[in-house]
């Protein structure tokens, strides 16, 4: 399934190379610089997850969701903005925000929180049926079920996100500042020593499979082998 973005941005750099990156990465988009044109945007076409500066002209991108809300109560909106105050986050969350990603920001973690956020929107049902399948195992997010033909093991919530972004991010490299965010919401040194213990509790539910490897990239993140 292709989805189809709409995504509102002022700065005429940014928008350029946020849609140019998004294109690359398989997805439809619309690009939009004012409040008002991405409303009338919205309510001609089709979207599936919405991406909002907040700071723009002719309408801000809060108000932008809040009336894109009175229309739709259920598509993803990721507020894309320079300003980092919490009472700014918890204003976008209240309007029925589903991320906040603050300026600057990297576009593999914008484009891994849409993956995210897109999978968790429009495909939870094909989760519990179409399960990831990881060498021997059998690992269903939804019900948070990591099963072998020996054993099966119910992880915790956390284990489980750590493990689903691993699978999303299968041969390729999981950023440590990525998995941080998504998965405890911050980056920090303790935060980080408590992501390598998941990570070793991973290894321990997974090496009934010696074809499987999480290994440590050094300084950069981890990668889910499976040889």
């Amino acid at each position: 399934m292709k989805y189809n973005l709409l995504l509102v941005e002022d700065d005429p750099n940014l928008g350029f190379v946020v849609k140019d990156n998004l294109l690359q990465a398989g997805y439809e988009i619309s690009l939009n610089t004012d409040g008002k044109s991405a409303y009338e945007s919205f309510m001609q076409s089709k979207f599936d997850l919405c991406l909002l500066d907040v700071m723009l002209p002719e309408q801000d991108g809060f108000s932008l969701a809040k009336d894109i809300r009175k229309t739709d109560k259920k598509i993803p909106i990721i507020f894309l903005t320079a300003k980092a105050m919490e009472l700014d986050r918890v204003k976008g969350f209240k309007l029925g925000g589903d991320d906040y990603i603050t300026k600057p920001f990297s576009m593999e973690e914008l484009i891994l929180r849409i993956k995210v956020i897109l999978k968790r929107t429009y495909e939870t049902e094909k989760d519990d049926i179409n399960v990831h399948v990881i060498g021997d195992y059998e690992f269903k997010p939804q019900s948070l079920e990591l099963n072998h033909p020996t054993a099966k093991k119910l992880l915790t919530k956390k284990e489980a996100e750590l493990l689903k972004l691993l699978c999303l991010n299968r041969n390729g490299i999981l950023e440590r500042e990525t998995a941080l965010k998504l998965v405890w919401g911050e980056d920090d040194y303790f935060l980080g020593r408590s992501m390598d213990v998941f990570i070793s509790k991973l290894r321990k539910y997974l090496k009934a499979d010696s074809k499987i490897k999480i290994t440590n990239v050094h300084g950069v993140g981890f990668k889910l082998e499976v040889i």
